[in-house]
């Protein structure tokens, strides 16, 4: 038997013993070995051909059907993730992947805005929640979004099989808040959260983040309104005659304004944040102190929908050499350098690379089942998979001696973990997926 088999039988130790019936702890190495080894499609029938010939059932039963809770493989999944990356260090990452469909009957599949392809189109859109740390990512979390074409359809949600405790709508911020608590309650360790602007345009995103006493830093639209950090109230005067009219609430001094508008006259520095394939990776970058308009809405001035000043946060502005402009909130502390506002802001690219990882190496978006039970126990198996993966990737690069390799963060679950808690621990920044000897890598 090749050693990445053995080696995986050793890694899924653990996810078997939570399985409990022999069958299915059967089952479960043979799925991931399908998506890991070697072949064009990682659907259930070329799987089961490769690992299981002619007895395709058996697998499809242990995906689509069986009885075990992935609940308790998708915390023993935390759990590895947290022990190879977790750390204050790490980032935890937010963002979405679609897994592009060609029919109607797929669940959650809908015409949706895809985000990898900028574009409409019709598609399945996966919340996805990434553990990283010195560019090595590991996916913890991949949730399926219903749009309102399914959370509005009880007979559709019916034949997918969708959990009646996901049959509400919900959006994509909730469903990222929802994971992120699901996470900290499993002990897994990060010092910031990282998002796009789908997220990051939400204020209750935020807002939530903030009060739970965590740091953040998420893109926005270029609309978004703010206000200068020194903003003040002022009590506007009620009328000509003392104790007539109706009282008014303090307003701001000052409008909001756009947070583009608001780098009209900044002064831009030239950052690199890391090295690309093709040299460093460089933009110009600015940063100022704002207050959010995100707080109650009053009438001020006539209007009925004014925001009030929030959270003082970072707005920064990010020039790139296209010519894009693009901008982003933190409440990263008010003495950051802006050096570390951009690298923070940059480091959320690795779940792109995650995502494009488990795609062509692995499958993700190869399934053709129909039900939400079969999706979501498909996607663990992939996450299984690259965590596997990425294990393999760190080992290999302690074994060619690179610098800087300490050991690996201990487990949230080990008595050392009160000491370790806020240890700097860095990992080999690698980008390659290892190669597993006897196994072609897969076509894409």
């Amino acid at each position: 038997m090749p050693e990445w088999k053995v080696e995986l039988d050793q890694w899924l130790e653990p996810y078997l013993a939570l399985l409990g019936h022999r069958a299915r702890a059967k089952m479960c190495p043979l799925y991931v070995k399908g998506l890991v080894g070697p072949g064009a499609r990682k659907s259930m029938e070329p799987i089961a051909a490769r690992v299981l010939p002619g007895k395709y059932d058996r697998l499809h039963h242990f995906i689509s059907e069986g009885q075990w809770d992935t609940g308790l493989l998708e915390a023993e999944l935390a759990r590895q993730a947290d022990r190879l990356v977790g750390s204050v260090d790490a980032a935890l990452v937010i963002d979405d992947t679609a897994l592009v469909k060609k029919g109607s009957h797929s669940v959650g599949v809908a015409p949706q805005y895809a985000s990898a392809l900028g574009k409409t189109a019709n598609c399945q859109t996966l919340v996805s929640v990434t553990l990283a740390r010195d560019e090595v990512p590991i996916t913890v979390g991949l949730r399926l979004f219903l749009p309102e074409s399914w959370s509005g359809d009880p007979a559709r949600l019916e034949s997918a099989g969708v959990p009646e405790d996901w049959r509400m709508a919900r959006t994509k911020p909730e469903i990222a808040l929802a994971e992120i608590n699901r996470l900290m309650r499993a002990g897994v360790r990060f010092g910031t959260v990282l998002a796009d602007s789908g997220y990051g345009r939400s204020a209750r995103f935020r807002q939530s983040l903030s009060k739970q006493k965590l740091l953040w830093a998420v893109g926005i639209p270029n609309s978004q309104k703010v206000y200068p950090a020194d903003v003040s109230l002022i009590s506007p005067v009620t009328g000509p005659v003392a104790g007539r009219g109706r009282p008014r609430n303090p307003a701001p001094n000052v409008p909001p304004q756009s947070a583009q508008t608001m780098f009209d006259e900044a002064s831009w520095t030239q950052i690199s944040w890391r090295i690309g394939t093709k040299g460093p990776l460089k933009a110009f970058f600015a940063g100022l102190r704002v207050r959010v308009a995100d707080g109650a809405k009053r009438r001020v001035h006539g209007n009925e929908g004014q925001r009030m000043p929030g959270q003082e946060v970072w707005l920064i502005g990010e020039k790139r050499t296209s010519g894009e402009l693009k901008y982003y909130l933190s409440n990263l502390p008010a003495d950051t350098d802006l050096k570390t506002l951009a690298a923070t802001i940059k480091a959320r690219w690795v779940c792109e690379q995650a995502h494009q990882q488990m795609k062509q190496e692995l499958g993700l978006d190869h399934f053709e089942g129909r039900s939400w039970q079969g999706l979501h126990r498909h996607a663990l198996m992939v996450m299984i998979a690259y965590a596997f993966l990425q294990h393999r990737r760190l080992a290999e690069a302690i074994k060619q001696g690179e610098k800087n390799i300490p050991a690996r963060a201990p487990s949230a679950n080990t008595p050392s973990r009160t000491a370790s808690r806020h240890h700097s621990v860095r990992q080999p920044a690698t980008n390659a997926m290892p190669v597993l000897q006897n196994a072609a890598s897969p076509a894409t």
